[in-house]
Formats: structure tokens, sequence, C-alpha cells
């Protein structure tokens, strides 16, 4: 299986592409969608979306794994990374990809094993975890392959088998 992790922004789109053969991940590609500051938020939106379609032509995953919003006080903020959210979602559902959401807690919980755990927890034990020599930068990129292997556990579960019959 092909997954396709994404950390959702409007600056920086984490992404990730893991191979899952159901024990080991084997880290394909992965890197950030950028799109800079000052420019019209259509011109981002067409940016990040012109992005994830040519992330899923290339490498054609069997399923995508998103971040559900986390809303913090800044609401403008969390306006505009929905919007991006968004059209990242409309790529994988035009690709005909499947997409399944997981919370910041899930995520967490699934790599360090703690809900709660910080990012730097996260980011260490993602760049273990895959065998990389170094951290994937930037944080947002950890993320998205965190949200990968978020998913690839959860596929595997019993659970998720009966109910994907």
């Amino acid at each position: 299986m092909i997954i396709l992790g994404i950390d959702p922004g409007i600056a920086i789109v984490g992404w990730g592409v893991l191979q899952y053969n159901g024990i080991k991940f084997r880290p394909v590609a992965y890197g950030s969608i950028q799109t800079k500051a000052g420019l019209s938020t259509e011109e981002r939106l067409r940016q990040v979306y012109d992005g994830m379609c040519a992330i899923i032509e290339k490498y054609k995953p069997d399923a995508m794994s998103i971040e559900e919003l986390f809303w913090n006080t800044n609401q403008k903020t969390g306006i505009v990374v929905a919007e991006a959210r968004g059209v990242i979602l409309l790529s994988a559902h035009q690709n005909g990809i499947p997409i399944y959401e997981y919370t910041p807690l899930q995520v967490k919980q699934s790599i360090v094993g703690y809900g709660r755990a910080e990012k730097k927890q996260v980011i260490a034990m993602v760049t273990g975890f895959l065998g990389l020599r170094e951290p994937p930068k930037p944080d947002d990129t950890a993320d998205a392959l965190a949200i990968a292997i978020c998913h690839g556990h959860a596929s595997m579960s019993k659970l998720a088998q009966y109910y994907n019959k």
C-alpha cells in the first residue's frame, strides 16, 4: 500500500509518501509545498492544489491520510488553513484516492504512544522509525510522515479490516 500523509497548511503543506506492507514502512519521498506570503489567497490555494495534483500523479497513492484541523486561538489563520485543506481534499477526491482523517492526538498516540507528546518527540520517533539519517525538514514534513504512519497502523487493525470489507 502506498500512503500519502498530509499536514495541511497555507504557507507550508507537509507531505510524505510511504510504502507499507503490513509489517514495515519504507519512505518513498517526502517534502513540502510552500507558498509565499503576500500572494493572494486564491493564488496560494492554486499553488497548493497544483502541487498536490503533481504529487498524486507522480506517486499514485492508494490512500491519503490527513490531519484534522486543530482550532487554535487565531480563527483567521484557521479559516485559511481550512481553505487549503479543502483544496487538498479536492485533489485527492478528484483523483479517486480514499481519504482518512486523524486528530493530532491520534497521530501522537500512534507514533509516540502518548497523545500529548511534544513535537520534538514525534520528529525523533519518525526519524528513527523510518531509519532516516536526519530529521525531515521542515517540521510539517515530519508531521506528514507521522500521519502516514498513523494510517498504516490504523488500516491494519482488525477493526479497520472488518469495517473496510
